[in-house]
């Protein structure tokens, strides 16, 4: 057999290249991306950024990065960021760690893979099968810089000519130009690549600026304090006047970052105790007027708490809600206050007799009497009371009160009946049943009489 003119020599070529490719150390520290603010300024993230709808989410280093450093996590608003500049450099960034931890891995296995090709094509002597391995391994030379952060491209463009030198032996061509096929290199991209985080004073001028662009207040705060307390960490590394400069202009805003809360607080509890009288008065246009004030206040404390306007603004909202259920069960009330009203007298002087037998039923729950007389004078007026009251027509809205009444008279009834055969016959067993029964009624009143209460009284806000 005859090995395929001409690679035996590509193939020394290529293992002497290979082998030539120093390794580089699998570790790496920490990847610290550079993320451009569209004000000019930018910051240093600690790892990877997300991007999480109109924001972004990163941490900042604070002091010395270390293996564990302290971390504050900031959420700026996506539209603050120059994301063409940030995103060329997190693709330099990202490149440059892969290249210091995995990079010479891959390209390595690459190398073996290629290699164990250009052998196969040399000892082949079916030239249409090597010219399939070539390409082959072509298309795979092609794409690997783009799917692998553009690591080493210039190599893989020397071992992709020895391949397209292949390809061109095999199909009898003319070895002068080579289809590399790289759409894109990393020529573009940046190469000041940060490597270690800057030095304190720096580190506080960045939390700082950052504090000045983040909308929510707690936020600021955070990052103020975050920078106030590094400032007081590193008193060795700035000088004394710089460090009270920054000192006095850190406190100066966090005191203006307090006396603001302070106004807001103020604004929204006057706000919510005028609303809450107004929806506790049922008055939902005077809640619409307080609901319409807040963008006036807010505008006049200069808009610098958009979360304390939000939540204001959602608690008179329920309140405007409560208010407008209040006046719908008001003007209801008002429709049946006379069915109401009607009931009562109906049904009030039953109830009465019952309320002024509470006495004698509690003496028979507890099995203290009443006396035999006592006890059969309320049996004859408790006798059939609960059928008469059943036969009540009673509109629907009443009826579940009524069948209270009705309940407490009925076990009324029966305790009556159940204590006086306990007397008759001197069986406990029936006394407790007559307790059972009296505890049942005194339930089932005092339920009844504060529904009724309920019904009679003007609705309120609970």
């Amino acid at each position: 057999m005859t090995a395929v003119p001409g690679m035996r020599w590509l193939l020394r070529i290529f293992v002497f290249a290979s082998l030539a490719l120093p390794l580089r150390a699998a570790e790496a520290a920490p990847t610290l991306f550079r993320i451009f603010l569209t004000d000019g300024s930018d910051v240093l993230s600690y790892g990877e950024y997300a991007r999480v709808g109109d924001d972004v989410i990163f941490s900042m280093a604070v002091g010395q990065s270390g293996d564990e450093p302290r971390l504050q996590l900031v959420t700026l608003p996506a539209l603050k960021v120059d994301w063409k500049r940030t995103e060329r450099y997190s693709d330099a960034a990202r490149a440059d760690h892969y290249a210091s931890t995995r990079g010479d891995e891959d390209f390595a296995q690459l190398s073996d893979e290629v290699a164990r090709v250009l052998n196969d094509i040399a000892l082949s002597t079916d030239r249409p099968r090597a010219l399939a391995l070539a390409q082959q391994a072509h298309d795979v030379l092609a794409k690997w810089p783009q799917e692998h952060y553009h690591y080493r491209e210039s190599e893989v463009r020397d071992i992709l000519a020895i391949i397209d030198s292949a390809i061109a032996g095999l199909r009898g061509e003319p070895v002068s130009r080579f289809d590399l096929a790289l759409v894109a290199t990393s020529e573009d991209l940046p190469r000041d690549l940060p490597k270690e985080m800057p030095p304190p004073a720096g580190q506080v001028a960045q939390l700082v600026h950052v504090a000045g662009l983040m909308p929510r207040a707690a936020d600021r705060v955070a990052l103020l304090h975050a920078a106030l307390s590094l400032l007081e960490e590193s008193s060795a590394t700035v000088a004394p006047a710089d460090a009270t400069s920054m000192r006095n202009a850190i406190n100066a805003r966090l005191g203006h970052e307090k006396d603001v809360d302070a106004k807001y607080s103020r604004m929204s509890q006057r706000l919510t105790a005028d609303a809450s009288r107004a929806a506790e008065a049922a008055r939902a246009a005077d809640v619409e007027r307080v609901l319409a004030q807040v963008a006036v206040e807010d505008r006049k404390l200069g808009g610098e708490r958009p979360e304390t306007v939000q939540a204001l603004r959602a608690a008179l909202e329920a309140q405007l809600a409560d208010a407008q259920r209040l006046r719908l069960l008001r003007d209801q009330w008002l429709v049946r206050r006379r069915a109401y009203q009607d009931y009562q007298r109906r049904v009030g002087p039953k109830m009465m007799q019952l309320v002024k037998a509470q006495a004698q039923l509690e003496a028979i729950r507890s099995l203290d009497g009443p006396a035999p007389d006592t006890l059969l004078a309320l049996r004859k007026r408790l006798a059939g009371g609960a059928d008469r009251l059943q036969r009540l027509d009673i509109p629907p809205d009443l009826r579940s009160t009524h069948e209270l009444l009705v309940g407490a008279w009925r076990f009324a009834e029966n305790a009556t009946a159940a204590r006086y055969d306990a007397v008759s016959t001197g069986n406990v067993s029936t006394a407790w049943t007559a307790s059972s029964a009296a505890a049942g009624s005194l339930m089932l009143l005092s339920r009844a009489q504060a529904d009724l209460q309920t019904l009679l009284e003007i609705p309120r806000l609970k």
